[in-house]
């Protein structure tokens, strides 16, 4: 279970970056019923930073508090930042000793530095995809993806797909209910999927002359049980299929087809967590029909089969 998190900060720290950390691992939020964790901002020798923005910070402590966090995480720093060594083996030790790495935006280099993106998925700022893919070619770096999750390691594009990477642990950790609470106390989406576009390719104006697709999307939202096609949303929203398949990919990121299975994989998740139904049951209220085309998804997405999830999930509630 997540309780302890330690977030490392060197010069040039960038400030929303560290702040989005702060926001959802640093804020007590016990009263309301949210989880508790040990959050310590961490420098080389304890010493102030300066941040991005010009003015500085005193960490809580040095790096001592990496050795026990269940949760190491590093903000984007700006490039060229000199990463001392003893950053390095901190962060090496944490990843020997299985505990989640967590960067944000440009923190992927300072992952990268320490030899810790050889071999797996990672992602980054759009910006920097290409350099970050140069310096580490033994990396499988992801080039548009808002986060990726390889084993304990997340990493992250910038900005606000930092909230949608810290969203995602916490629902790993907590369930999906915590996960959406969160994120309603923070307004801001309660999820989209890692693999979701960083950008899309041209923002649908909200004009009466040119609607978007939030009145089919609503619709959807409460009908995930029913047979749906392209056709049929198409139909819904007054537009040839094509036509639509296009707008919806420019106004969400990905496929309608895509859209959807997410979001039936998420109600499947939440119905595991907080009902008793079968997992035969679970397909058919999530949408899928039967159990072997829930288990093919949802171990495509998760990582994991229904039954699992469900197991470990008790477990860790349970622990908690």
């Amino acid at each position: 279970m997540l309780r302890t998190v330690a977030v490392i900060a060197l010069d040039g720290v960038a400030t929303f970056e560290l702040g989005v950390l702060a926001e959802v691992f640093g804020t007590d939020r016990t009263a309301d019923g949210f989880p508790a964790y040990r959050f310590q901002v961490c420098g080389p020798d304890g010493a102030p930073v300066r941040t991005s923005s010009g003015f500085q910070l005193t960490p809580h402590t040095d790096l001592s508090a990496v050795e026990d966090a269940d949760l190491v995480a590093v903000p984007a720093h700006q490039h060229g930042t000199t990463v001392p060594a003893c950053v390095l083996d901190a962060l090496r030790r944490a990843d020997e000793r299985g505990a989640y790495l967590f960067s944000v935006c440009s923190g992927a280099f300072l992952l990268g530095e320490a030899g810790l993106l050889d071999g797996r998925e990672c992602t980054t700022h759009w910006r920097y995809v290409d350099e970050l893919q140069r310096r580490h070619p033994t990396a499988r770096v992801r080039c548009n993806s808002l986060y990726v999750q390889d084993g304990r390691l997340i990493t992250s594009a910038g900005t606000a797909a930092g909230i949608d990477a810290c969203l995602h642990l916490v629902r790993q950790e907590h369930g999906s209910a915590t996960a959406t609470r969160l994120a309603r106390r923070m307004v801001v989406p309660p999820h989209r999927d890692g693999g979701q576009s960083q950008y899309i390719e041209a923002p649908i104006p909200k004009a009466p002359e040119a609607p978007t697709l939030e009145p089919v999307l609503e619709w959807l939202m409460g009908h995930l049980d029913r047979p749906t096609t392209v056709e049929d949303l198409a139909g819904r929203a007054g537009m040839s299929p094509r036509t639509f398949a296009r707008r919806f990919r420019a106004e969400t990121g990905t496929t309608p087809h895509d859209w959807l299975t997410n979001q039936r994989v998420l109600l499947a998740r939440r119905l595991l967590e907080d009902t008793a139904l079968t997992v035969e049951a679970v397909a058919d209220r999530a949408g899928f029909g039967d159990a072997a085309v829930l288990r093919h998804h949802f171990t495509r997405r998760i990582g994991t089969t229904p039954h699992a999830y469900r197991t470990t999930f008790r477990d860790r509630v349970a622990a908690h």
